[in-house]
């Protein structure tokens, strides 16, 4: 499991997006390796070392196309 440091103003899901590229599923993920990090409040503090774990993407969902 990698850690990151928060940079000023990030929150968990800037560093979701930062990281991963997107906060849908990852968030969780994120709240659950670090416990006691939402009782922070929505900004961390600079300089806090956040755990980013390893996440299997989820396979996407067949596209259906209505037209040609």
């Amino acid at each position: 499991m990698r850690e990151v440091r928060a940079i000023q103003g990030d929150t968990v899901d800037r560093i979701c997006y930062r990281i991963y590229g997107k906060t849908a599923g990852v968030t969780e993920a994120v709240y659950e390796a670090n416990p006691g990090l939402a009782d922070i409040g929505p900004i961390i503090p600079t300089g806090t070392l956040v755990k980013v774990p390893e996440v299997t993407t989820q396979p996407t969902k067949a596209t259906v196309q209505l037209w040609n």
